[in-house]
């Protein structure tokens, strides 16, 4: 049974970092020359204008219900390559925009985390229950979520970003297969997320997860002592 103060958490974690995700997207591709995302009115941090009703919300919720850990994605920015000066350069960017805005919620979280445990002790946060949960339960949760959407994302499969990122480091004279494999990429993922781990008690993803999202994680908050 999923706790109160869990799911909030959840919740106020994961839509910030899908939303600076998908808008940092928008503002690379602004920067490069591109007025798409902005016209289209996805520079906003309005959680509204990002959410994918699957990616979002079901997807998620499913994940929390079988104690994985928590990642999905919301709609992906609409941007125009043919604006950029140099195409696959500035798809590179773009891609890399979001995972590098979750990477920076990530830390800062971290340094929130380690600032608290520096000027405050646990004791004290303990006679507030707001701040004992934002501490022990809400930080640590907030750089883990932006952590595996980051890792999640820098998967090479369609329409996550890794799959730009992928492209630029592929030959030129490949980049019409992979782009009609990107057609079939996406739903063959979703089977292997959400029903490899049910059917086969065997979770790639997760083990991919706790590796590298983990680790960092690790890593981050090492230095709260």
């Amino acid at each position: 049974m999923i706790s109160t103060p869990y799911l909030i958490c959840s919740i106020l974690s994961f839509v910030p970092a899908i939303v600076c995700h998908e808008a940092c997207h928008g503002f690379a591709a602004y920067k490069l020359g591109d007025p798409t995302a902005q016209r289209a009115g996805r520079l906003s941090l309005n959680p509204l204008k990002h959410i994918d009703p699957f990616g979002t919300v079901i997807m998620p919720l499913l994940l929390m219900a079988m104690n994985m850990p928590v990642f999905g994605y919301a709609k992906p920015v609409p941007y125009n390559p043919a604006y950029f000066k140099d195409a696959r350069k500035g798809d590179l960017i773009v891609g890399l925009a979001g995972p590098a805005a979750n990477l920076a919620l990530a830390i800062l979280g971290a340094l929130v985390f380690t600032a608290v445990s520096m000027l405050l002790p646990v004791n004290v946060l303990a006679q507030n229950d707001l701040f004992y949960y934002f501490y022990t339960m809400f930080l640590p949760m907030f750089s883990l979520i932006n952590l595996y959407l980051m890792f999640f994302n820098l998967l090479p499969i369609p329409p996550l970003d890794g799959s730009s990122i992928f492209a630029f480091f592929l030959p030129k004279k490949y980049l019409p297969q992979y782009y009609k494999v990107q057609r079939y990429a996406m739903p063959v993922f979703l089977v292997v997320v959400l029903l490899v781990p049910y059917v086969l008690h065997f979770n790639p993803i997760g083990i991919y997860l706790d590796v590298t999202a983990g680790n960092v994680f690790d890593l981050l908050f090492s230095f709260a002592g």
